[in-house]
């Protein structure tokens, strides 16, 4: 099964660069081009993973699209592009996991987006087990 990106960004070019190496790599890939069609495309689907752009149609609307991000159920994996790398830890205080930084090289970025997918799985995976030792099972 292949692992669902969502990549928000208001570049077209972006957006259709991002899509092709992600996909050549084995990922499948949603776009958005706003905070409001990333909320809504992450209310009607399932992702992996959530890359949005720093600066869209607010100089912080990369931030809105990851916090709305960390309230799925769900819980993807969330990272910032920016062409703005002096942003300090603030990407961390607003909860991305990930900090990416335009442009990139597509063999780099691949290998951060799997190091993030992994890292965050493994973090994933004691919560996951503590939850369903919490739900009592079901007789029939």
């Amino acid at each position: 099964m292949k692992r669902r990106i969502l990549v928000v960004d208001d570049e077209l070019a972006i957006l259709l660069t991002l899509r092709t190496i992600l996909e050549m790599n084995g990922f499948e890939v949603d776009s958005a081009a706003s905070a409001k069609e990333a909320e809504r495309k992450m209310k009607n689907g399932v992702f992996e993973m959530v890359i949005s752009d720093l600066r869209m149609e607010s100089e912080t609307a990369g931030y809105d699209v990851i916090r709305m991000a960390r309230q799925m159920p769900y819980d993807p994996a969330t990272a910032v592009l920016t062409s703005y790398p002096s942003l300090g830890n603030e990407w961390q205080m607003e909860g991305a996991h990930s900090l990416l930084v335009k442009p990139i090289n597509a063999d780099e970025l691949v290998r951060q987006l799997e190091a993030l997918l992994i890292t965050h799985q493994d973090q994933k995976a004691p919560l996951q087990q503590q939850s369903q030792k919490r739900t009592p099972a079901v007789r029939q």
